[in-house]
């Protein structure tokens, strides 16, 4: 099993690298180790206080927050800009700004017109990060349809039964 040193994988997560490069390690078996890695380098990028304990889409991660209670209420969903969305347990997408694109002319802004979704049926929802502006997640749903809860990790579980490592408090 091939190993990455940290700087290949701070190239891989920025983006960095040229496309042959990035699918060669992605569609590889991951070291044993890959998850803490990343870990620690989304931390290096993050300029405000909290441990990372699982990064849940582009930009977003859970977070230990620092400070008093007990641990589980202080874990939330944090953007890489700072801004958090509350707790893990609760769905981020009610905290962010949204775009509803709802009619052909705003649908047609991003897809062809024979490409778009008919606006009767389906709708296109922008999640927007409140605080740096980041698109966090598109989410097509017809229209009335609530608001979709993407993911509720099992943190303890994930810790303990797969990493086997305690989870960080």
């Amino acid at each position: 099993m091939k190993t990455y040193p940290a700087e290949t994988l701070r190239d891989l997560f920025a983006g960095k690298l040229p496309w042959n490069a990035a699918k060669e390690i992605m569609s590889s078996y991951k070291d044993g180790d890959r998850f803490f890695k990343q870990l620690e380098i989304l931390q290096e990028r993050a300029d405000w206080g909290g441990k990372i304990l699982l990064p849940v889409g582009e930009h977003l991660c859970i977070v230990q927050k620092d400070g008093a209670g007990d641990a589980d209420s202080r874990r939330v969903v944090r953007c890489d800009c700072g801004f958090e969305f509350g707790n893990y347990r609760q769905n981020w997408k009610l905290a962010a700004n949204v775009r509803v694109r709802n009619t052909a002319a705003s649908v047609a802004e991003v897809y062809p017109t024979s490409c778009g979704c008919d606006p009767e049926w389906m709708e296109l929802r922008e999640f927007v990060c409140p605080g740096c502006a980041a698109l966090l997640e598109v989410e097509a749903a017809p229209p009335g349809w609530p608001v979709v809860f993407d993911f509720l990790p099992d943190l303890e579980g994930f810790y303990r039964g797969w990493l086997g490592v305690p989870l960080p408090d």
